[in-house]
This record gives structure tokens, C-alpha cells and sequence, in this order.
């Protein structure tokens, strides 16, 4: 990309972030670098990975979640932000964070998450999960329990953890069975993230067993090229591990990279079912 491209995206994105309350049309932004619409999106999306509504809104909801921690209404916030109504605040939050907004005021107030810590081929683990399915599957390391429940205290401070692994017994089961190379009854899962990181996570489903993929590739398959460091910054959030196979990204060099559970876990897992698909393929052509 040449300087004046920069300049041109550099402007409209100062002019975004100055001017995010009056919800600017693509019109108005093109017309603010001199550009036509279809021009300006195209260098828009080449430069940032993202359109210029996905950044406007990514704007708006920061700005939201800084308004209703400051106490604001929702229709206070609605009416600072720009938007038509609690209705479109409403409707942003959904999108992007896959709540309400009245769910992220509330910190998970009223949310119950069962847990309970179950052992796998792989190690111990803690799963939890909603009445909506399993939210979490973290690999315990060498703090534990603690250390894993702090994470989704953080995310929803206010929703109560309770212990109870005879609520998420059965799914360990169905997990370790998976993890066994064996076939089991599909899992209900619940994804709480933004709309990119659901999308990153919903495209590693797509990775089969015995097979990995770079950053690069994976940015491809979640239809941004070009946004690897964003994908590796998803992957370094999933909150339920082996299920969602971050595990199966590697880098472009074929080195094995890392895992937020363990470098020497993520090749345990490689390695386990490498050698199981190298099996199958031996029993096909046998």
C-alpha cells in the first residue's frame, strides 16, 4: 500500500472514531477522503481486514459498554451513541457479543454456570455449562481450578459458578470418547464472543482430525486474509479447548507454535491424532 493510501485510512479512521455517535454513512466517510463508495470500502477492507459498518460498530460497542458501566440506561446510551433506540443498541449487542445488552449490564447476574473438573486421555479438565450447553472446557495447569474459574469470573462477574459435575459428567464422557477416536452424540455448544471470534472458532470446526492449518489459511477460511494476528488473538481466547481445535493451527513454518494449555499438550494432541489418522488411512487402502 502506497502513503497515500495510508493517509486516506488513516483520516478515515480519525474521522470515525471523532464522529462514531453520528453513525456516518459509507457515503459520508467516502466522501470525506474523496473517494466513491466502492472504491473506499475495497481500500478500507484491503487495509484493515474488516468494512467500514464492522469497525463503526465495533466502535459503537465500545463506547456502549463504556456508557453502561458508567451506570447510563439503555436508552441513555442508545441516544449518546447515535442509535435509533434501545431496539438497535439491542440488536448491535447480539451481533457482536452474542448478548443483550441488558446481559452484559447485568455481568451475568441471574446466570447460573455448573462446573466440575472430570479426567481425559489428555489431562484433567474443567468443563461448565449453561442450561443453553457447554460454555467452557479448560485443561487444568499447574494453578488449577482457581486459575480457570478466574477467567469466567472475569468475563461474567456477577453470574453464579457453582459446582456440580453431575451436571457436566456426561459431557465429559461424550468428550473423552471424542477424544478416543470414537464417534458420540453431538454436543450442545454455547459461544460467547465477539462476532469475528465466533466466526474464527466456527471455521476451526471445519479443520478435520489428522489435519492442521496456519494462521494465514485459517484467516482465509474465516473470510479475512490478511487478518492472522486478529485469528491468533481468537484462538488465545476459546474458551472451550479440543472441541473448538485450536490445537490444529500451527504456524506457516510448520513449527508447532503456542497453546494457551501447554506447547507439550498441543502436541500430544497432534500427535495422537496424526497417528490415528494415519491409521485409518492404512485400514482404507489395506
Amino acid at each position: 500500500m502506497n502513503r497515500s493510501d495510508y493517509s486516506r485510512i488513516e483520516a478515515a479512521i480519525r474521522y470515525l472514531e471523532s464522529h462514531a455517535q453520528e453513525q456516518p454513512s459509507l457515503g459520508v466517510l467516502a466522501r470525506h477522503i474523496g473517494l466513491s463508495e466502492f472504491h473506499f470500502q475495497r481500500l478500507f477492507r484491503r487495509w484493515a481486514g474488516v468494512t467500514p459498518k464492522d469497525f463503526l460498530q465495533c466502535l459503537t460497542l465500545s463506547h456502549a459498554k463504556a456508557l453502561l458501566a458508567q451506570s447510563a440506561s439503555l436508552l441513555e446510551t442508545s441516544q449518546a451513541l447515535g442509535l435509533s433506540g434501545p431496539g438497535r443498541l439491542h440488536d448491535l449487542f447480539l451481533t457482536l457479543e452474542s448478548m443483550t445488552p441488558g446481559d452484559y449490564k447485568r455481568g451475568g447476574l441471574g446466570l447460573t454456570i455448573r462446573w466440575g473438573v472430570h479426567g481425559t486421555p489428555f489431562g484433567e479438565a474443567i468443563l461448565a455449562a449453561t442450561e443453553r450447553g457447554l460454555c467452557a472446557l479448560s485443561f487444568l495447569g499447574e494453578a488449577g481450578v482457581p486459575e480457570a474459574l478466574a477467567e469466567w469470573r472475569h468475563r461474567w462477574p456477577e453470574a453464579e459458578l457453582r459446582q456440580d459435575p453431575s451436571r457436566t459428567a456426561p459431557m465429559a464422557c461424550a468428550i473423552a470418547t471424542r477424544m478416543k477416536g470414537e464417534t458420540s452424540q453431538p454436543l450442545s455448544l454455547l459461544l460467547m464472543g465477539t462476532e469475528f471470534q465466533v466466526t474464527v472458532w466456527k471455521a476451526l470446526l471445519a479443520i478435520p482430525e489428522g489435519q492442521v492449518i496456519s494462521y494465514q489459511g485459517l484467516a482465509r477460511l474465516a473470510g479475512s486474509p490478511g487478518a492472522s494476528r486478529a485469528v491468533g488473538s481468537a484462538l488465545a481466547l476459546n474458551p472451550i479447548g479440543y472441541l473448538i481445535p485450536c490445537h490444529r493451527v500451527i504456524r506457516t513454518t510448520g513449527a508447532v507454535g503456542e497453546y494457551h494449555w501447554g506447547s507439550d499438550r498441543k502436541r500430544a494432541l497432534l500427535g495422537v491424532e496424526g497417528a490415528r489418522h494415519v491409521d485409518m488411512l492404512s485400514a482404507a487402502h489395506g
